[in-house]
């Protein structure tokens, strides 16, 4: 789930959280599995906070509930908000079943889990279990007074106890929600657009390697559910036979979690066998790669068009992180669309024009990088 209550801190903050209830994506069941099962070893003995992930519908919630013994947990914990949007389907919570459509939004809640047993005795320990323990212990359910925005005291507070932060928070107030993790020095897996990569928040965390993205999302839109409210205003959308929309959005698992799964080495051309042999138009049959109008640097369009035995620096696309290794290349900067201080020197300040320019036509966001070891060409 990806939503937020408005917070009291005044008319900016209150219009900001009004904005981020167009952001209510509902993660996919299978992407959360996908991924988490990458992490296992982090989870024993650890309490796992979902905030911004509304426990009636959330997948994030369902998962850890679920898998609650697996994982090891010491205990789960979730916020819900304000008149939470519930789209109706595989609620957890019987309460909210009722009404027909005209039953009262509920209020926000916190609910905590600490332990989940075989409630249907047939030896597993699945999601009709955690069905029945949450009907029988409504104890599990706390109001917040806050309204369940993750900036509020109560959440925080949670926060302070957790261990690890799992959860799709608001795009639309991701720099503020990273920025809180990292005040508290959480561990975090959590999801957010593929933009975010040169928000100020988040690209010096790259940069430094204390972020990374995570293993199975990469290059391309990913489908999320939305409320039957939401204006299906993407690129990509659907409708099933259900009535449930669905939208794409490119988006990527950020987290500062060890993995394991760094990616290869990239198998690199010379630049003269790219602009002899590319498979791309734009590098084929070309004399030399551009450089930009107003940074110093080339323009390397495609990931695998990077050429092996250029010593400068490069610009590269985002999505050049999903094949980044720190050991085969070092990452400079990126493009000063967030502000200056992101290009390191790079920048022809005069030009005025922050975004990187060749040809005096405007190029979509890039990533400085630079070879840390060139290997030597074969001869």
């Amino acid at each position: 789930m990806n939503a937020c209550a408005s917070s009291p801190s005044g008319t900016r903050n209150l219009n900001r959280a009004k904005a981020a209830k167009q952001d209510e994506f509902y993660t996919q069941y299978a992407d959360i599995e996908k991924e988490l099962k990458h992490y296992v070893d982090h989870f024993r003995g650890k309490v796992v906070y979902c905030n911004c992930d509304d426990p009636f519908e959330s997948n994030f919630f369902k998962y850890f509930a679920a898998n609650f013994n697996k994982l090891g947990l010491k205990k789960l914990v979730a916020t819900s908000y304000d008149g939470s949007t519930i789209a109706g389907q595989d609620s957890l919570f019987p309460e909210y079943h009722k009404g027909n459509g005209k039953r009262k939004k509920p209020k926000a809640l916190a609910i905590e889990i600490e332990e989940v047993k075989d409630e249907t005795g047939d030896g597993e320990i699945g999601i009709e279990d955690v069905k029945l323990f949450l009907d029988q212990n409504p104890h599990t359910r706390t109001p917040l007074a806050g309204g369940g925005d993750f900036r509020s005291p109560e959440c925080i507070a949670l926060l302070k106890e957790a261990d690890i932060v799992a959860t799709n928070p608001p795009f639309s107030l991701f720099r503020e929600y990273v920025a809180q993790l990292v005040e508290h020095k959480k561990q975090f897996l959590i999801i957010g657009n593929l933009n975010a990569i040169t928000y100020k928040e988040i690209f010096p965390l790259i940069k430094d390697n204390k972020l990374r993205l995570g293993v199975t999302i990469h290059s391309g839109d990913r489908e999320f559910r939305v409320p039957d409210h939401y204006p299906l205003q993407a690129a990509g959308w659907r409708i099933d036979e259900n009535g449930v929309k669905y939208i794409r959005v490119k988006a990527r698992w950020y987290t500062n979690l060890e993995h394991g799964c760094r990616p290869q080495v990239l198998p690199l051309m010379t630049m003269a066998d790219n602009l002899k042999y590319s498979k791309h138009k734009k590098i084929k049959g070309k004399d030399a790669y551009d450089r930009y109008d107003n940074f110093d640097a080339i323009e390397v369009p495609f990931t695998d068009s990077i050429p092996s035995d250029y010593d400068g620096v490069m610009g590269v696309p985002i999505t050049f992180l999903d094949k980044h290794n720190p050991d085969q290349f070092e990452i400079l900067g990126a493009t000063e669309s967030e502000g200056k201080g992101f290009s390191d020197g790079l920048w022809d300040e005069t030009s005025k024009v922050p975004q990187p320019l060749v040809g005096k036509k405007k190029v979509y966001k890039r990533i400085f990088i630079r070879h840390r070891t060139r290997p030597t060409p074969k001869k």
